[in-house]
């Protein structure tokens, strides 16, 4: 089983996004019983918020059910459960860093890590534009499902 935890700051777009792009990609790879798939918020911002209606209709746009999800905080004992946490830039590293005493057990990845792009996965809180925000959570939902079938 592999349990796989997606952060970003405020759970309402990146995260979430992700969430339900590999969710969906593992459905479509008929591996669902060997995942364990969340997402949660390094800061408290957005807490209890559904996704961001954007995001939604990005994923929407493509086929990909967002579900009624609701923001929701990362925690030590996600830490602790989690086989991967895996974060869409630098803030998101620092914080499970933090969160974490220094991510001793290294669980944390950026998602375009996986794609061997070195990059943050661009925000659309701040760019506006959830299609290229779509193209990266796509890109590195790819690569994070063929590495983890791989290894």
């Amino acid at each position: 089983m592999h349990k796989i935890l997606f952060v970003c700051h405020g759970n309402i777009c990146r995260s979430t996004m992700a969430e339900a792009v590999f969710k969906h990609l593992v459905h479509e790879a008929g591996v669902d019983d060997s995942f364990e798939i969340d997402s949660a918020a390094m800061r408290r911002d957005e807490l209890g918020n559904p996704v961001y209606p954007p995001a939604r209709r990005e994923l929407e746009r493509h086929g990909v059910e967002p579900g009624n999800h609701r923001a929701r905080l990362m925690t030590r004992d996600d830490y602790a459960h989690f086989d991967w946490i895996v974060g869409m830039d630098d803030e998101n590293e620092r914080d499970v860093n933090r969160l974490s005493g220094g991510d001793p057990d290294g669980k944390f990845r950026r998602l375009l890590s996986f794609a061997g792009i070195g990059r943050e996965v661009a925000d659309p809180w701040y760019t506006r534009d959830f299609s290229a925000t779509w193209d990266d959570v796509l890109t590195g939902c790819r690569a994070l499902l063929s590495f983890l079938l791989n290894t």
